[in-house]
């Protein structure tokens, strides 16, 4: 009996370190919350700029001169707000992850993150570019949903590669980004639920789940 714990326990221990050299599994929860909050913040200055005719500035109304106009003066807006919250969010995702790192005392940067990273970054590079063509041609109802269906898109290829609550978080996202495109009239709203909201409740989630106890 005692040589099958042993045995077992050998087996778990071998699982783990296989683990742990092929996923990623210093990302932080804390960095989703952070990453949400910033999400929800960028939307509520969004929000604050196109409350008086949002629906016909975000390009789902016939255009006309007028429409035409605010659109155009608003990319470059959306533009700057989107980078701002990208690197914000970058930011306080990357403080937060070293942080783990370190008290799990493994390295940020290594084969595992370095798979996880190109996962991502070719769903993202593709969504990006795709989004601002989409704001060049002033449709600016579409890159809302685009964000998030391309976003999540990258989470489901990343996943296999760090924790797979991931995954749950891609589906959501690209569940919430094609209804954003069903009823176009609440696509910001989307975007704050699927980059802010959702962002948070997994961070909130995965900080539970893995770190509370090593915190």
């Amino acid at each position: 009996m005692y040589e099958s714990h042993e045995h077992l326990q050998t087996l778990t221990e071998i699982r783990s370190l296989m683990e742990r050299s092929s996923k990623f599994l210093s990302l932080s929860g804390l960095s989703g919350v952070s990453a949400g909050v910033v999400a929800l913040a960028g939307a509520a200055v969004v929000y604050t700029r196109l409350r008086a005719d949002w629906v016909s500035a975000l390009g789902y109304l016939p255009a006309g001169p007028n429409t035409d106009t605010t659109r155009a003066a608003l990319v470059p807006f959306l533009v700057q707000v989107a980078v701002a919250v990208l690197v914000l969010a970058l930011l306080s995702g990357t403080y937060f992850t070293v942080r783990k790192a370190r008290r799990q005392e493994q390295r940020v940067w290594n084969a595992s993150s370095r798979r996880l990273l190109w996962a991502m970054l070719v769903p993202l590079a593709t969504g990006g570019l795709f989004c601002l063509v989409l704001l060049m041609h002033k449709l600016i109802w579409l890159a809302f949903p685009a964000t998030l269906i391309f976003y999540g898109l990258a989470l489901l290829n990343g996943s296999r590669y760090t924790v797979r609550d991931v995954e749950s978080l891609g589906y959501c996202e690209i569940g919430l980004g094609l209804l954003a495109l069903v009823w176009p009239g609440y696509n910001l709203l989307a975007w704050a639920i699927g980059f802010g909201v959702l962002h948070i409740v997994y961070g909130l989630t995965m900080y539970y789940k893995y770190e509370r106890n090593t915190a």
